[in-house]
């Protein structure tokens, strides 16, 4: 058995692993745990504590050649230190969260490969204007009519009851993962993954949205990653690129400093967060969880858990948070469970300790 250890770094992966084991990170089609369950098989692989060794580090991005790698080394025996090292060589490792729409393209290669290979796609509709239509996967249940499919720069795969509608224009490599929507007229390039429920709309370039999250109206997003269950408003912009085209700087939380995170870097946006109408991001901006963005002016670069409003110091009230998140995830007919409660309250009192002491 492959055994995996996310531990060391579960802090560099922030706000996306404040929610969720580094498993759970989506980056082209699938989870990490849904590539390797497709890869190794579902019982092949398991989290072990840090100090349980050997281990493959679990944000190092699953692919074909990796699990490849990972079945000839246990054809050999157990896997010790020097087997573990061998195979960093086949794979990509995942350490801050701009590394997610940094390599997205490649996993979405990868995943389409893995997923289409030995099956036929349903026929594109005939209303589709299709480049390189060899290159494009639709799942039985997906809608799309009078869009136009440009697969010569990467594959698009359109999931199980998922639309595309009307006028939009998308570029691959490109996901639509089960029952996401891209809206009329949006412009879509990759490499970028829309998850699932998520509505897309707008400009939006090579971001990456874990899933049931929203961004259906004109403003710009690029070079991105959106968590669950978040809202962008109409308007809403993010900008990727600094107006001197240097690098740029992300705040980066477990060490309390901004880290160089190269030329393009946009949004970055933990689970349950909201931005009002008209909301425009500085370059390289991080949203904690749980957030209510609104008001006048850019929000700051850095906006903690739980913060309320435009200046990252005021913050939610619990019971006001939780309304609003539960409202939220009602609009998609799903319920808040008892799991993501204990686990929202644990960051809400992190949070509150850490702006007690600040």
């Amino acid at each position: 058995m492959l055994q995996l250890e996310d531990v060391s770094c579960t802090d560099d992966l922030l706000p996306f692993t404040a929610t969720r084991s580094v498993l759970d990170i989506r980056m082209g089609i699938l989870t990490f745990r849904e590539k390797w369950a497709r890869l190794l098989g579902p019982d092949a692989f398991a989290l072990t504590p840090e100090s349980a060794a050997p281990a493959l580090a679990a944000n190092l991005l699953p692919s074909r050649a990796l699990a490849a790698g990972v079945r000839e080394e246990l054809n050999r025996g157990a896997l010790d230190q020097a087997a573990i090292d061998r195979l960093f060589v086949h794979g990509r490792l995942i350490r801050y969260p701009w590394h997610i729409f940094m390599y997205n393209a490649e996993a979405l290669i990868d995943d389409f490969v893995l997923l289409t290979a030995g099956r036929t796609s349903q026929p594109i509709p005939s209303s589709v204007q299709a480049i390189s239509p060899e290159n494009i996967f639709i799942e039985e249940g997906a809608r799309l009519q009078h869009c136009m499919l440009n697969a010569s720069t990467g594959p698009i795969y359109i999931g199980r009851d998922a639309e595309i509608m009307e006028g939009a224009l998308i570029r691959g490599p490109f996901a639509c993962c089960e029952g996401a929507v891209v809206k009329m007229g949006a412009k879509i390039y990759g490499a970028t993954t829309l998850g699932p429920y998520s509505t897309a709309g707008g400009e939006i370039k090579n971001t990456v949205f874990f899933g049931y999250s929203n961004k259906g109206h004109d403003g710009y997003l690029g070079d991105a990653v959106i968590g669950e269950w978040c809202n962008l408003g109409a308007g809403c912009s993010a900008s990727n690129l600094k107006n001197n085209a240097g690098a740029v700087k992300v705040y980066h939380p477990a060490s309390n400093s901004y880290l160089n995170a190269g030329t393009k870097c946009g949004l970055l946006m933990g689970d349950y967060s909201r931005a009002a109408i008209n909301t425009a991001f500085h370059t390289g901006a991080v949203t904690g969880v749980g957030c209510n963005i609104f008001g006048e002016g850019p929000p700051p670069k850095y906006i903690p858990d739980f913060s309320w409003g435009q200046d990252g110091h005021t913050r939610y009230e619990w019971e006001k948070a939780l309304r609003d998140i539960g409202n939220w995830k009602k609009l998609k007919n799903r319920l808040l469970t008892e799991k993501e409660i204990l686990t929202l309250r644990h960051i809400f009192d992190q949070s509150n300790n850490k702006s007690l002491h600040s």
